[in-house]
């Protein structure tokens, strides 16, 4: 049984500011090195064979504090599990879309990702990982419509209330008959003090 652990990357100033950040290369801020350092200290007491992560630098930056933490764990990179391409919105914040497109911008092609796009990749992905790293515990650091579109096609009984916090975790469990979850969204290494 191989559990894999997926990560969103820790924050930005476009998350801070609420602009879409799709594949433009934004780095953490302060804040989003804070967030890492806490989630890798999280994971310093956990058994985790590998870490892959999306080639943006903000996914790259927390995954290479989490493998620094874990003894020097090799950070293999993958453009598979970047985030959805959000064409003409990238750099732009809902207020800002509203005015340019109105209120129905959702549903104007601006150029984003289609959802099969993300799911081809993100599968394809996964069953490559399952295959390679059979009964060991896999990380992978990525970003949060990217993980959204995955887990709603591969656990669409998984209840999403909220979407993928920053450097949350989701653990996921890859079984004969399918996909199991452990945990969703969890985020706990940033409520504990010290």
């Amino acid at each position: 049984m191989t559990k894999i652990g997926i990560i969103r990357h820790g924050r930005t100033e476009w998350n801070k500011e609420g602009r879409a950040q799709g594949s433009s290369d934004i780095p953490l801020n302060e804040d989003g090195l804070f967030e890492a350092r806490r989630l890798a200290k999280r994971l310093s007491g956990e058994n985790w064979n590998v870490i892959y992560s999306s080639n943006l630098l903000r996914a790259k930056q927390t995954a290479d504090i989490i493998g620094e933490k874990l003894g020097q764990l090799d950070v293999r990179l993958d453009s598979r599990i970047r985030e959805v391409g959000g064409g003409l919105i990238e750099g732009t914040t809902e207020e800002e879309r509203l005015t340019k497109w109105g209120s129905a911008w959702r549903d104007l092609d601006l150029g984003r990702e289609k959802r099969e796009s993300v799911i081809d990749r993100g599968l394809s992905f996964l069953e490559e990982i399952v295959k390679e790293h059979e009964n060991e515990n896999v990380l992978i650091v990525t970003h949060g419509s990217f993980i959204y579109h995955l887990l709603d096609e591969i656990v669409p009984e998984l209840i999403r209330e909220e979407k993928p916090k920053n450097t949350s975790v989701t653990k996921l469990l890859k079984k004969d008959d399918g996909w199991g979850t452990e945990i969703y969204n969890c985020t706990l290494h940033l409520e504990i003090e010290g």
